[in-house]
């Protein structure tokens, strides 16, 4: 595990240890879950980012096969 220094202002200092006496963590335990949230919704908005750019990546294709086609195919095999 890494360790980091982090310089926080009076007030954050102070609503970090309120917040792990309330919830009976330690403030280390606090900002541990405070990172994590932060980088999982940044890791869900790259994806989004991520998905918009790829948006009708296929389109006007010509060499793709007919997928409807492809489709009636592999359900014949389901019955």
């Amino acid at each position: 595990m890494a360790i980091a220094q982090v310089t926080l202002t009076e007030s954050q200092s102070q609503a970090i240890q309120a917040l792990s006496q309330s919830k009976g963590k330690t403030p280390e335990d606090i900002l541990h879950e405070a990172i994590e949230q932060f980088l999982a919704r940044h890791k869900i908005e790259n994806r989004l980012v991520a998905l918009r750019q790829a948006r009708g990546i296929w389109q006007g294709r010509r060499d793709l096969p007919d997928f409807a086609e492809l489709r009636s195919e592999w359900n014949r095999f389901e019955k």
